[in-house]
């Protein structure tokens, strides 16, 4: 059986290619069926905002690989509420269903993985 992964996006859709990178992992893990799940903290809350204008920074716009990641069988995805908050993003909308998890549920969740990739 296939060893579980959780996958930790930390950065913004705008700062690098860390984003476009975790995004493309997430994807290529659906691909081949791994079980892998998508926790999204830090400024890697920002790639969840809706009406995003990356071209205007000459970056890649990541929404659609976001909005792929359910299709790919990988719909096990968290954002982090105290890094929404930090940012005045709690009452946000965002462009996928993740859910919130406070600090607490975060480490019981990391725990739950035999391995973490943070990008």
């Amino acid at each position: 059986m296939a060893q579980s992964v959780l996958l930790i996006s930390r950065s913004a859709p705008w700062a690098g290619v860390n984003a476009a990178e975790a995004l493309d992992i997430a994807l290529a893990a659906g691909a081949f069926d791994l079980p892998l799940s998508v926790l999204f903290m830090d400024e890697g809350v920002l790639q969840l905002l809706t009406q995003q204008q990356p071209q205007l920074l000459q970056q890649k716009d990541v929404t659609a690989q976001l909005q792929a990641l359910p299709m790919f069988g990988i719909e096990q995805l968290y954002v982090a509420q105290q890094c929404l908050n930090k940012r005045g993003l709690a009452q946000s909308p965002l462009a996928l269903d993740a859910e919130h998890l406070d600090d607490t549920q975060i480490q019981q969740l990391i725990r739950q993985f035999d391995h973490v990739i943070t990008l």
